[in-house]
This record gives C-alpha cells, structure tokens and sequence, in this order.
C-alpha cells in the first residue's frame, strides 16, 4: 500500500472455542491485508471471551486509522448485544428490565470502542461450512490448546490455511476476496 494511504475499511471475522477467540482482520486500501490475531484466558466463559475479542479487534484497527468495520462472528450474543441490547440497557442506566447486566464492564468497554466507527455487526452460523469463519476457528482451537496469544496483530497464515483445506477438497471454488470488493 503506497505510503500516506489510509486503511479506511476493516473486516473482522471472529469465532470461540472454549477460552479462546480469534479473528481474522482484513483491512481494505486498494489493497487487501490479511492480519490474524487471537488471545486465550483461563477459566472464563464465551461470551466473556467475545466481548474481549471484539473489544481487542476495534482497538487494534482503530490503531491502524480503520472507522468503517464490517465485524463478522457466529457469537448472536455479540451482534444481539450491539445492534439491540446496548442502546436499551444505555437507556435504563446500564441495567436490564430483569436487572443486572452480566459482564458490564466488558459490555461498556466494547460500546465504547465502538463509538466513532461505523460497525456493521454481522452473525454467521459457526461450524456452517464458511471458510474464514472456520478459519478463525482454526485458530481459536489451536490458542485454546496452546493458551496462547498472539500479542497484536500478525501476519495471517489464512492464504496457507485455505490451500490445505483445498488440497482435502474443501473450499475449491471459494473466492475469499469476492465480498471485500
């Protein structure tokens, strides 16, 4: 990407398996980029382990100058909470009509990283046959395995990923740039 260019569109596709998340970012500039990054924590649960994930995701491309994300995960509890929860718990004073708001620092945290940026919160089925969400799942299996993080954004082993899954005859056809563009 020539210098001076800024990255104006991310992608962030995300999944969960057990204590792990792991998205896979792809930034838009004339150029695609693929990053990966994923992170682990000891017992937690998944729906604290997405709302981490988002919150990391938005903070690591806002970093690179990114406002208008498309945020893709097979979590309903992320994209219910972002397109329709948040607004009404903001209303009540951060509170639920039955009460409480589970995991409302995280919930807090991750409304906030939102506000400025243009996010199109978008749910897929996981384990549904997507290539980039079973790539990221990929990944969530093996940091989950490992407790491992990525420590920021790295460069994505995705291209190799999808060779191997097409050399077991999966994915022949897919055209993993046909939606950024």
């Amino acid at each position: 990407m020539p210098p001076g260019r800024l990255r104006t569109q991310g992608e962030l596709w995300e999944a969960a398996v057990g204590e792990s998340r792991a998205p896979a970012v792809e930034a838009l500039g004339g150029t695609i980029e693929r990053l990966d990054y994923f992170l682990s924590e000891p017992d937690t649960t998944n729906n604290r382990m997405a709302l981490r994930s988002a919150i990391v995701a938005l903070d690591l491309v806002a970093a690179r100058g990114v406002v208008d994300i498309r945020f893709v995960t097979d979590s309903n509890y992320i994209v219910q909470g972002m397109t329709a929860w948040v607004r009404a718990w903001q209303a009540r004073g951060w509170r639920r009509k039955g009460g409480a708001v589970e995991n409302l620092d995280l919930w807090q945290a991750l409304s906030e990283c939102a506000t400025g940026r243009r996010v199109a919160w978008k749910w897929v089925r996981g384990h549904a046959g997507h290539a980039k969400n079973e790539y990221a799942n990929h990944l969530a299996t093996q940091a989950a395995a490992e407790q491992a993080a990525s420590g920021g954004l790295v460069p994505s082993r995705f291209a190799a990923w999808l060779e191997s899954e097409r050399a077991h005859g999966r994915y022949a056809r897919y055209d993993p740039d046909a939606e950024l563009r």
